[in-house]
């Protein structure tokens, strides 16, 4: 699985624009939280997409807590920590949070 980090609201707004090319997965994890180290490690381990059909997006947001607020209003999606989001078209067609997150969901959605 290959992850692109995200740093900035540029970089949200560049993943909005991709979006329309390939669906674009953002996580939005904590570096603090097991039970957020207990969710990505799940989804990498069941990842199968490749990046042609999925892009990986990871955000520290104990760093970048200011893009994670941005990504909330965006999207209308009330923060949670962790919190998986597809982008398709530039909008959220899925998301999911905590222990729900699995990488078997997002091949339908």
């Amino acid at each position: 699985m290959k992850w692109h980090e995200i740093q900035s609201v540029d970089d949200v707004q560049t993943i909005i624009d991709r979006s329309r090319v390939v669906p674009c997965l953002i996580l939005k994890h904590s570096t603090r939280c097991p039970i957020s180290s207990m969710a990505k490690s799940r989804l990498e381990m069941g990842w199968d997409l490749p990046e042609d059909q999925v892009e990986a997006y990871y955000l520290d947001l104990i760093r970048y807590r200011d893009v994670s607020n941005f990504i909330a209003s965006t999207f209308g999606i009330q923060h949670e920590s962790p919190q998986a989001l597809l982008i398709d078209q530039g909008i959220c067609t899925y998301n999911a949070s905590h222990l729900n997150i699995r990488a078997a969901d997002l091949q339908p959605a």
